[in-house]
Parts: C-alpha cells; sequence; structure tokens
C-alpha cells in the first residue's frame, strides 16, 4: 500500500466536520494516531435537553466518519471502520483505520464532492415527484451502511408520523428549557463557527401544510411561503439498537445524503419527534417491526441555500504521539 502523505487524513478531516449535527453542534472531535482516525464524542456539545442520551449526536459523528471514508475512497484508500471499538471507553464511537489501495469510481468522486454541496435546506421543495430509480439509490445507499431507509408514503404511516412531528413541535414550542436551549445555537453572524446562522433559516410557512417545519428555525424577516403539500419524507432505520447502531445509523443516513446531493435532490430533517420522550416511545412502536428508527428525512427539489460554517479540523483535532497517551 502506498503510504498516504500527513495532508490526505487532515483533508479527510476537513470532509469529516462537514457532516450534519442537530443545530450544528458539530459533537465531534478526532484523534490522529498513525494511521489511524478516532471519532470521539464531545459531550460538551450534546443538546442536554433535545438529545440527554446524546443519540442524535452519534448519529452525527457517524455521519462526519462516513465523510472521512469517502474522502479517503476518492483518493484510492480503502478503509475499515470499526464503531463503538472499546466498551470501556463508550465516547470513543469509530476507528477508521487504512487498508491497502482500491480502485477510484465514479461514484467515490462524485459523493466526495458532495461533501462540500450538501446543505440542510429548510426552504419550500418544488412539488415535484422525486423519481423511483432515484428513490431505488437512496435505499439502495443506505443498505450499503447496514441500515435502511422506509418511505413513509410506501409504508402507510406518513399521515401517522406527521401527526408525530406536529405534535411534537407544539410541545416543544411550549417547553421554556428546550427553547432557551434551541435558541443558544441560533447565530447572527454569517460566518460563525458553529450553530444556525439566520441565512439558513426558512421563510415561515403560509397555510396548511403536512408537516410542521422547526418553528425556531423560521426566518420571521421573509415573508411567508406555501411549502411543498406532498413532501417526500423518509425514515433512516438499522436493524439493532443502541449506541453501536446509531453511529452505523449516521453513516448510513449521510451516504443518503451525499446520493441524493449528487443526484441534485434537496433534503433536511425532522427531528422533533425524536426529541420529546412522548413522541419517541410513539415512533418507536410504528416502526418497531422494522428496526430503529433514527432520524426522518424530507427529500425534494430546491432551490440552492447557504452552507452553514464548521469549526476549522485543526479545532476539533488532537495527535497521539504515543499509544500511551489519551485524547484530550
Amino acid at each position: 500500500m502506498s503510504r498516504p502523505h500527513p495532508t490526505m487524513f487532515e483533508q479527510a478531516l476537513a470532509s469529516a466536520v462537514r457532516a450534519p449535527s442537530p443545530h450544528n453542534t458539530q459533537p465531534w472531535r478526532f484523534v490522529l494516531d498513525g494511521e489511524t482516525i478516532e471519532v470521539w464524542l464531545d459531550r460538551a456539545r450534546v443538546l442536554g435537553v433535545a438529545d440527554p442520551l446524546a443519540r442524535e449526536a452519534r448519529l452525527s459523528c457517524g455521519a462526519a466518519a462516513f465523510n472521512a471514508v469517502v474522502h479517503l475512497r476518492a483518493h484510492g484508500l480503502a478503509t475499515t471502520v470499526r464503531t463503538i471499538p472499546d466498551p470501556g471507553k463508550p465516547d470513543l464511537l469509530a476507528v477508521i483505520r487504512l487498508d491497502g489501495n482500491r480502485k477510484i469510481t465514479r461514484t467515490d468522486r462524485e459523493l466526495a464532492e458532495a461533501v462540500f454541496r450538501r446543505h440542510t435546506n429548510r426552504r419550500p421543495f418544488l412539488d415535484r415527484l422525486v423519481s423511483p430509480p432515484l428513490r431505488i439509490a437512496l435505499k439502495s445507499a443506505a443498505l450499503q451502511e447496514g441500515g435502511q431507509v422506509e418511505y413513509l408514503d410506501a409504508s402507510g404511516h406518513f399521515s401517522t408520523v406527521t401527526t408525530l412531528v406536529r405534535r411534537a413541535e407544539a410541545l416543544q414550542e411550549n417547553d421554556l428549557a428546550f427553547q432557551a436551549e434551541t435558541a443558544s445555537w441560533m447565530r447572527h453572524e454569517t460566518e460563525a463557527p458553529d450553530g444556525v446562522p439566520t441565512i439558513a433559516t426558512g421563510p415561515p410557512p403560509y397555510g396548511a401544510r403536512a408537516v410542521s417545519l422547526r418553528a425556531s428555525h423560521a426566518n420571521q424577516g421573509l415573508p411567508p411561503r406555501e411549502f411543498e403539500q406532498d413532501p417526500l419524507l423518509a425514515a433512516v432505520l438499522t436493524r439493532d439498537r443502541g449506541p453501536h447502531a446509531e453511529v452505523r445509523a449516521g453513516m448510513a443516513m449521510q451516504h443518503v445524503l451525499l446520493t441524493a446531493t449528487a443526484a441534485g435532490l434537496a433534503t433536511s430533517f425532522l427531528s422533533q419527534p425524536f426529541e420529546t420522550p412522548q413522541t419517541r416511545d410513539a415512533l418507536d412502536r410504528i416502526f418497531d417491526g422494522l428496526g430503529q428508527a433514527h432520524t426522518l428525512l424530507r427529500i425534494g427539489y430546491g432551490q440552492p441555500t447557504a452552507t452553514t460554517a464548521r469549526r476549522a479540523p485543526a479545532d476539533v483535532l488532537t495527535r497521539r504521539v504515543t499509544p500511551d497517551v489519551p485524547a484530550r
């Protein structure tokens, strides 16, 4: 195997930090140890109210790990990924190791390029159907990472799940602790290194709509607009449960998001029902026969919007110079 230049790993981390996270909290840190990248959970950036068990944070770290893998693959390097490799270190979520060389495919290049174009689009989508071949491609992307995509229209769960989304949004609007936590991550500065800047929010919805988008991410300075009436909604699931499954689900989710971006699709998240205990339990019951639901995606066609900033890789990186030095 040809030995990669050290900057290759730094570039891989520049891709890793482009992963999505709730309110752009970026709950990750990385350790470089020789030719190994360790992905750690940053507990200080876990949402204590919305995500007390760090489920969404582990999902985000899994997405970050997948971005790093995508970069290495696009440069001809094969990898192996172990999730939760050490039971004694539960915040060590993934270890990425080089595993020889590989032939670079067109898909490798497309996914690597999509990393820097993917963003959460909180604005209205067009009432334009996503074609069956694209729906199949997104399902295939999840399967390659050990996950699965369940389209709510095909499963018959659309009305039940969207009702839960609206119920969760209503509960959160009346939860002062939740509102305070959300507000702490809203940013007025466009180039703030974390949080959600105003430029990345959407307009207030006009009229009736099928789903309730997060009210805190609506820009009241914009005129209200109609949102699509029949959005394509998809659940990302795994057969197993627990922290290991959450990291793997993050990798599957990110493969789906990058595949969607490469195909010209826009995406956003419906996280509300995962963030309130009442709706989380109901959601688990809906998908109980299929596995553990980890996130809900809204998929369609929309106008490009601004990407949000990220902390520099150097700000989230530790280099281990000897095997006995623990990660900070």
